[in-house]
């Protein structure tokens, strides 16, 4: 999530430069329950130390308003394109999702 807010941040500089208005909070989707709440809950842990810096800072763009984790199903993530080897209809769902579609030249 760290990296992910990060690159976040690098667009909204690069587009607040070029006067694109982006309005907020931008929805950050993850299909990880555990990382939601560690990012919406202050309370430090013990056993997320290793997560630290990165907390830290999804964390503190959460509270600033940049951006509001949202919950979404594995199966309807979209970045698994890109992540793991689907079968086709999973594949096909989730290219759909994405506004493309297959296109093989015949």
């Amino acid at each position: 999530m760290g990296t992910a807010v990060c690159e976040l941040l690098w667009i909204n500089y690069l587009l607040t430069e070029v006067q694109v208005p982006i309005s907020l909070p931008i929805p950050f989707w993850c299909d990880n329950k555990a990382a939601i709440h560690i990012t919406e809950n202050p309370v430090f842990q013990e056993r997320t130390k290793h997560l630290d810096i990165d907390c830290h800072l999804v964390r503190d763009q959460f509270k600033r308003g940049f951006i509001t984790p949202l919950h979404i199903f594995g199966k309807e993530q979209p970045a698994n394109l890109f992540t793991k080897s689907l079968a086709p209809p999973a594949f096909s769902f989730l290219l759909s999702k994405l506004g493309l579609h297959r296109y093989a030249p015949t």
